[in-house]
């Protein structure tokens, strides 16, 4: 999720946790820790050129489960031999710290990038795609609550807000399951319907909604994309074929970059050819023909393919008219004659 849901999530929960008294000092670190995981794109950085490389390792040891505990343990501890409100509150202060670092990755994984919560572990990122990166509606809550606890300091308001904006945030993302639940059971019989019952498939919210959702499963010939409105739609959902270069990603499948990938979204992206280069999009993320995650694996060396250092490419693409179009395919379900 984005960094002002990190934060307000860290302190509303750390602030709720830690006595009345150092409210506004558990506001604070809980946003600290909050966000503390998604700081690895520095080292990432430094460490990496290779794009594909930045990419995987992202949200990997710095949000595992197995690690984030020993962490915050570790900085509890120190705090504690510091004396001050840690040492005076010792048990809450360490639920707090806890609370606020490992339900970091825990939101990550509602979302469709993915995260490595097993990490050392050679598992796929697990990737629950229940919310968008960025979803006003999950971090309001939050947010008000933050404010009125920093402003309200040991009221019992300021308990109050605390809770209930973490009732409505995860409420929220409950419903986030349900609405997912329901767009997964018409998904399936749409699919069932054109033989595609048994193929790989993800559906994922689409910008800042939850009402909205996009659905992509992978065929032998490339995939098939489809929309479904839980206010708009009513009828039997609709699918677009969508074509891939499958025949070349089989001829690079081994390349390094190509398996990482593969490993990393789960075999869901695409291949195509640009001026004698071999182009591999994550189709998790963005929508035909736009994605945020394009990487150049191979150019032509007739009669195949030579392995490249990998380099991410980027296109313009019109994310205004996009947003317009998908608030007005919200209320209204398009007639269209090119769904299979």
């Amino acid at each position: 999720m984005d960094s002002l849901s990190q934060i307000v999530l860290g302190g509303a929960l750390a602030a709720a946790i830690a006595p009345a008294g150092h409210r506004r000092a558990a506001l604070l670190a809980g946003a600290a820790l909050g966000t503390l995981p998604d700081l690895d794109g520095i080292p990432l950085a430094l460490l990496f050129d290779d794009p594909v490389m930045r990419m995987t390792w992202h949200r990997s040891l710095s949000h595992s489960l197995f690690v984030l505990p020993f962490v915050a343990t570790l900085i509890w501890w120190l705090y504690k031999r510091r004396g001050g409100r840690v040492a005076e509150s010792p048990v809450r202060w360490f639920f707090a710290m806890q609370a606020a670092l490992i339900t970091h990755p825990l939101l990550d994984a509602f979302t469709v990038y993915g995260t490595q919560l097993w990490w050392p572990l050679k598992t796929p990122p697990t990737m629950w795609s229940s919310l968008f990166i960025i979803d006003p509606l999950y971090t309001l809550w939050l947010l008000i609550a933050c404010v009125v606890a920093w402003r309200a300091r040991e009221r019992a308001i300021a308990q109050r807000a605390l809770v209930a904006g973490l009732v409505l945030s995860t409420a929220y993302v409950g419903w986030s399951l349900l609405a997912k639940a329901r767009v997964d059971r018409a998904a399936d019989e749409a699919l069932a319907a054109i033989g595609l019952q048994d193929a790989p498939r993800f559906s994922v919210p689409m910008p800042f909604n939850t009402l909205l959702w996009r659905v992509v499963a992978m065929t032998p010939e490339g995939y098939v994309e489809g929309e479904r409105s839980l206010v708009a739609d009513r009828g039997a959902m609709r699918f677009v074929a969508r074509p891939s270069d499958v025949a070349a990603l089989r001829e690079v499948a081994d390349y390094d970059a190509v398996a990482r990938l593969r490993w990393f979204n789960h075999g869901f992206m695409k291949a195509q050819q640009r001026d004698g280069t071999l182009v591999v999009s994550d189709l998790r993320m963005g929508l035909e023909p736009d994605y945020i995650f394009n990487f150049a694996v191979a150019e032509r060396n007739s009669p195949a393919w030579r392995e490249i250092p990998p380099r991410q490419q980027q296109w313009p693409w019109d994310a205004a008219g996009r947003l317009r179009a998908m608030w007005v395919r919200i209320w209204e379900e398009p007639q269209s004659d090119a769904a299979l």
